[in-house]
Parts: C-alpha cells; sequence; structure tokens
C-alpha cells in the first residue's frame, strides 16, 4: 500500500515538475522576443541618426571642398592675369629689342664707312707728312732722325732740371707739414676715441643675505672654505665686513670662478668639499663658453669677421686680463678703434688695420711659449690661424721685437702707445705685482709632484698642491723648505712669504 502512495507522490511530482519547466520555457521565449524587439527597435533607430550624421558631414565636406576648388580657381585666374601681363611686357621688350638691334645695325654701318673715311684721310696725311719731312730736311741739312734725338736730349736734360726742382721743392713742403699732420692725425684719433681710466682692483666682494651663510661657507672647522680656496687659488676673507664675503686674489679668472661658484653653492645650499669641486668645475666650464661668447659679441661689434673659433676663444680671455692695470680687452678695442681712424685718416684700408690692433695683445693671454715675448707669440698665433701676412707682422712688431715690412704695423704701434699713454691708462705698480705673484706661482710649479700652486694674501703666502701619489709627507715637508729657500735666493719681495705644501690623500671605491 505504502508503495502505491509513494509512486503516486513521485509522479506527482514528476507530473508539477514537467509543467513548471514548460510554462519557465514559454516565459523566457516571451521575454527573449521583447528583448529582441526593443534592439531592433534601438538599432534601427541608431541607423536613422547615423544615417542623418552622415549627411551632415557630407554636406560640411561638399561645402569645404567647393570654397577649396573656388579659392584655386581665383588663385588660378590671378595667376593666367599675371602671366598674360607678362606676356604683354615681354611682346614690348621685343619689338623694343627689336628697334634697337635694327638701331645698332645702322650705327655699326655708318661707324664702317667713317672708319673707312679715317683710314683714306690717315693714308693721305702720312703721304704729305713724309712729303714735309722730305723738304724739311733738304732745308736743315739735318734727317728726321737725328733731329728728333737732338730735340729729345733737349727735352730729357729740361725734364730732369724741372723734376729736380720739384722734388726738391715737395720735400720741403713735406718736411715743413709732416709733423703737423701727424699731430693732427693723433689728436683728431685720441679726440674720437673715448675710454675709461685703469682702476686697480684685487679684491671681489661677494653680498649675502646674512650672517648666517658665513658660518656655512666655513664649514665645520673650516673644511669648506679649505677646499674653496684649494679649488679656485683665491684667498675668502669671511671676517666682520657686513653682509658680504670679500674674495681676494689677483688672477681675474680665478675671483671670477670663485664668485660664480660662492653665487650657486649658496643658492643650491648644499656646502660641502666634494660639492665644491663639482660646482668649481662646472663653473669654470661655464666661464670657458662665455669667453667664447664675449670674444665672437667683440668682433661683432668692431665689424671683423672671418677670424678663427680659436683666436675668438683667446679674445674673450682678454676679458679678465690685464695690462698694466688696463683691461686688455678694452684696451685691444681701443687699440683696434684708434689704428682704423688712423688708417683712414692716411687713405689705407682701415678693416686690416682694426684686426691687426684688436689681435696685437693676443700673446698675453696664450698659454703656449710663456718664455716668449708675448708680441712674438701672438704673431705666431696669428699665422698659425691664417691670418693675412700684414696682420701677422703688425701683431709682431707692435713693440719692434720684428722688422716692420708693412704700412699697417707702424699704425699699430702707434694706436698701442696712444691707447696706453694717455692719461689714466695703465698703472704700473699692479702690474709688476702681478708679474711677482706670477712669478712665484711658476716657480713653485717647476717643483715635480707639484699639481697646482696659488699665491695669495697679495704674496705674503703660497699654497702648493701635490699628488699624494708622487710625494710623500717627508718629501712634502723638505719641498716646502726648497720652495721657501729658492723663493729667498732668487726673488725680490716685501717682508716674508709663508710656504704651505697641502699633501691630501682621497680613496675612492664604487658599489655596482
Amino acid at each position: 500500500m505504502w508503495i502505491y502512495l509513494l509512486l503516486s507522490a513521485v509522479a506527482g511530482a514528476v507530473l508539477a515538475l514537467a509543467i513548471y519547466i514548460l510554462l519557465h520555457r514559454a516565459s523566457l521565449r516571451g521575454r527573449r522576443e521583447a528583448i529582441i524587439e526593443k534592439a531592433e527597435l534601438e538599432g534601427e533607430k541608431i541607423k536613422q541618426q547615423k544615417i542623418l550624421q552622415a549627411k551632415e558631414r557630407f554636406i560640411q565636406l561638399k561645402g569645404e571642398h567647393e570654397s577649396y576648388v573656388a579659392e584655386k580657381n581665383s588663385k588660378l585666374q590671378e595667376a593666367e592675369n599675371r602671366i598674360r601681363q607678362k606676356e604683354s611686357q615681354l611682346g614690348q621688350q621685343n619689338a623694343e629689342l627689336g628697334r634697337k638691334q635694327h638701331e645698332l645695325e645702322a650705327a655699326e654701318a655708318r661707324a664702317t664707312a667713317r672708319a673707312e673715311a679715317l683710314e683714306h684721310k690717315e693714308a693721305e696725311y702720312e703721304r704729305l707728312s713724309a712729303q714735309v719731312n722730305k723738304q724739311l730736311e733738304a732745308v736743315a741739312g739735318m734727317s728726321a732722325q737725328d733731329a728728333r734725338n737732338l730735340l729729345i736730349e733737349n727735352m730729357k736734360a729740361e725734364a730732369r732740371s724741372e723734376a729736380q726742382a720739384y722734388i726738391n721743392d715737395t720735400i720741403d713742403e713735406a718736411r715743413l707739414n709732416a709733423a703737423k699732420e701727424a699731430k693732427r692725425i693723433v689728436i683728431n684719433t685720441i679726440q674720437r676715441t673715448a675710454t675709461e681710466t685703469a682702476i686697480e682692483n684685487a679684491v671681489t666682494s661677494f653680498p649675502i643675505d646674512n650672517d648666517e651663510i658665513k658660518g656655512r661657507v666655513i664649514g665645520r672647522e673650516g673644511r669648506n672654505i679649505r677646499a674653496l680656496e684649494a679649488a679656485t687659488g683665491v684667498e675668502i676673507v669671511v671676517d666682520d665686513t657686513p653682509d658680504a664675503i670679500l674674495i681676494s686674489g689677483f688672477d681675474p679668472v680665478r675671483r671670477e670662478v670663485a664668485r660664480l661658484a660662492l653665487h650657486q653653492l649658496v643658492l643650491d645650499g648644499r656646502i660641502h668639499p666634494a660639492r665644491i669641486e663639482e660646482v668649481v668645475a662646472k663653473v669654470s666650464a661655464q666661464l670657458e663658453e662665455e669667453m667664447l661668447e664675449t670674444g665672437k659679441r667683440t668682433c661683432i661689434d668692431l665689424g671683423v669677421h672671418g677670424m678663427s673659433l680659436e683666436l675668438v676663444r683667446l679674445i674673450g680671455r682678454m676679458k679678465y686680463r690685464s695690462s698694466y692695470g688696463q683691461n686688455l680687452l678694452q684696451h685691444s678695442r681701443e687699440v683696434a678703434n684708434i689704428a682704423a681712424i688712423m688708417a683712414s685718416e692716411l687713405g689705407l684700408n682701415p678693416k686690416l688695420a682694426k684686426r691687426a690692433g684688436l689681435l696685437h695683445d693676443i700673446g698675453k693671454v696664450s698659454d703656449a711659449d710663456p718664455e716668449l715675448p708675448h708680441a712674438i707669440l701672438g704673431a705666431k698665433l696669428a699665422e698659425q690661424y691664417k691670418e693675412r701676412p700684414e696682420i701677422v707682422n703688425a701683431v709682431g712688431a707692435h713693440h719692434e721685437e720684428m722688422e716692420m715690412t708693412t704700412v699697417i704695423a707702424p699704425i699699430v704701434l702707434v694706436a698701442d702707445a696712444i691707447s696706453g699713454a694717455r692719461p689714466g691708462a695703465r698703472r704700473e705698480v699692479i702690474e709688476s705685482y702681478i708679474k711677482r705673484l706670477k712669478g712665484m706661482e711658476d716657480l713653485a710649479a717647476s717643483y715635480q709632484g707639484v699639481t697646482k700652486s696659488y699665491a695669495i694674501q697679495a704674496g705674503r703666502e703660497l699654497r702648493v698642491i701635490v699628488g699624494a701619489e708622487e710625494v710623500s709627507d717627508e718629501q712634502a715637508a723638505r719641498l716646502s723648505g726648497d720652495i721657501a729657500q729658492k723663493i729667498q735666493d732668487e726673488m725680490t719681495y716685501p717682508g716674508q712669504v709663508k710656504v704651505t705644501v697641502i699633501r691630501e690623500t682621497r680613496s675612492v671605491a664604487y658599489a655596482k
């Protein structure tokens, strides 16, 4: 009995499940058809929108194309009009050329006729002249050649006498007027050249915002200031001067490097020995580029073109050199202008004189062959970089250390003398002072193992930096004594000179 009940229940459950499945499928089919219908409606709507957009884009592109075609047609029409105008002008020119050619042919025919008539007249003249000469020879009893020779000798004697008298008068007049004319040219040249007076300066002031920066520049136990002095070769004076640090050194290039390095270090805020060396190296490279730009600007200002890039760089270095207290670049510009004015007054080439005047002291800024006089060294540099022989001779002869072979050489010599001799142009003291300090540095650099040498404190101290691999501590101690003794034996100086030999060992390794 219970088995029948169980089977009935199972059959009912299966039947109910079948009915549910059929109803669920019918519901899904209805929803799927509704979704498909909705999607078809939306697709049709999107299709209509895209068709409208395509039509609008087509209308827009068509309008742009028509505008472009109209513009092109307009330009073509203008070009055709210009061509017609050119054709009309060419037709008129051809007609004019034909007329002129016809006139030229007529003129040539007339000239030919005149030439033939002239030849006929010349032949007639020669016949008559020969007849007259024969009659004269018969009357004078002398041939035409003898008479001609006699007349020539008489005219030669008369011409010599007149020429000698004219030469003597010219020489006397030139002697009377030469000194007056020379003074006029020199005075006129000086009046047309305005320059500044020389200023003796061996100190640069670096402004700071507050005294806290002074402590950062000095560093712990003075290591920063020692590193900066060793890298630049100047003396950094940090004293009670308010809002300023003094940079002392006889070499303007070193002072400028130190000033620019301090400026970058203070702006950056990171001041330590490694950073100082990095900044000094970077500033030195930047200063070299600035010198090149200064040289280019100078050549442009003076109208000097086609000069070698190395000579332009040396001209830029003149900005940081002085000659007896006179800035070398300003002196060279002044000599160039004076030489050009004097050459113009004398009817010579002013551009050539200006170029020679600009280059006359180029040997003072070259590092090659320091034993040679700067004029001879400058001439070698000018010749090396393909300057004209007139300029090479003018550069080498401006101190009469080379024979003058061109007219430009004495002009450069006089221009150099005028620039240096005017009131306030030079100071002899500063030049001798710089030579003494430079000689002291060169003396120390002549010893083996010395990498750098700097004269500081107005020559009262000489700092010598040696390589740790080449010089030991004992050798460094002996080296300071040897240099001091050699300075004492060979140089003249006031007071005493302190010789400091610095030997620093550095160990560098890289983690990779």
